[in-house]
């Protein structure tokens, strides 16, 4: 296998994303998988995602001369195991966790992941050809059904679905917050019209990283203080807006928002990007910045949303 180019992913003509390579026709029913979710209307992250879960599963297919039709619940075991032991490139393979655990590891959190990609794409698979055999094993119920199933018309019918048996067990989390003396700091240190409207959003108004990037110049009704946010699931719904943040926004967009054909609210200010939307890379950049400058080491995006 190692004479052919091996597999990538890379965003499609008719799909948002594809896997591409010498060999990538041998995972045609992937692709097909990819299209079928952008049809009912997956977002591209979450495409995206999704790809790169499936990719490093072709790529471990390969790497251990399996046909994708000959995959059984004893491969799925096997690539969990090749996930948990396999050391993530760039992190020290000498860090340890308070609890003992590697921290060169990928996470519980992320091996799901992949293993949801995979229960999708052989349940896929399994509608397309029902004479191929599900190797994702089905186990108990989970706790709960979700929003959206819960709040339909007979919500009231509907039972939990079945989680697979071979999902491991996930640590629980509380959400890290910023106190008083953090969030100061952090905003203290922004400079900008735009990036103080950033985090303006985040913190006073509970916006998602994804949902700031997808504002449009339309979306804000400075004079009612109201904005109009497209979240998850693509759906629709109206935020207030604090009075000192609408303020910030409103100098933004007259003194320091460049000229540009975008309708997007926030745009790159400098370098040969200017003008053009803001992306989730441009806005790591920025708290990555100013954690550095401000010494909040806890200072991501999303952490203004949990202190919201």
């Amino acid at each position: 296998m190692t004479d052919r180019q091996p597999l990538y992913l890379e965003p499609g003509t008719e799909v948002a994303w594809q896997l591409a390579g010498d060999h990538a026709g041998e995972y045609v029913v992937v692709n097909d998988y990819l299209g079928y979710l952008a049809d009912r209307n997956y977002s591209a992250r979450t495409l995206r995602a999704y790809g790169y879960d499936l990719l490093a599963f072709c790529r471990w297919l390969d790497e251990s001369d399996l046909a994708l039709e000959s995959v059984t619940t004893t491969s799925l075991l096997d690539f969990m195991r090749f996930c948990r032991q396999a050391s993530i490139p760039g992190r020290p393979a000498n860090v340890l966790s308070m609890t003992g655990q590697r921290l060169d590891r990928y996470s519980p959190t992320t091996i799901n992941h992949r293993l949801a990609a995979l229960t999708g794409l052989f349940t896929y698979r399994s509608i397309t050809d029902p004479d191929l055999v599900n190797p994702v094993p089905s186990g108990r119920e989970a706790r709960r059904v979700t929003a959206e199933e819960r709040n339909a018309l007979l919500g009231h019918l509907v039972k939990p679905k079945k989680r697979s048996a071979l999902r491991l067990r996930e640590p629980r989390r509380l959400p890290r917050a910023l106190d008083r003396r953090e969030t100061a700091d952090l905003v203290a240190s922004l400079r900008t019209w735009r990036d103080r409207s950033l985090a303006g959003l985040m913190l006073l108004s509970g916006l998602r990283s994804c949902e700031l990037l997808t504002l449009d110049v339309t979306d804000v009704d400075i004079g009612a203080r109201w904005v109009r946010v497209l979240g998850k699931g693509g759906k629709e719904r109206r935020v207030p807006l604090d009075v000192e943040v609408a303020g910030l926004i409103h100098t933004y967009v007259l003194t320091e928002r460049p000229e540009s054909s975008s309708s997007r609210l926030f745009l790159v200010a400098k370098g040969p990007h200017r003008g053009q939307p803001l992306t989730a890379a441009g806005l790591r950049t920025i708290f990555r910045y100013h954690r550095l400058k401000s010494g909040v080491t806890a200072g991501h995006p999303h952490a203004l949303r949990h202190t919201f």
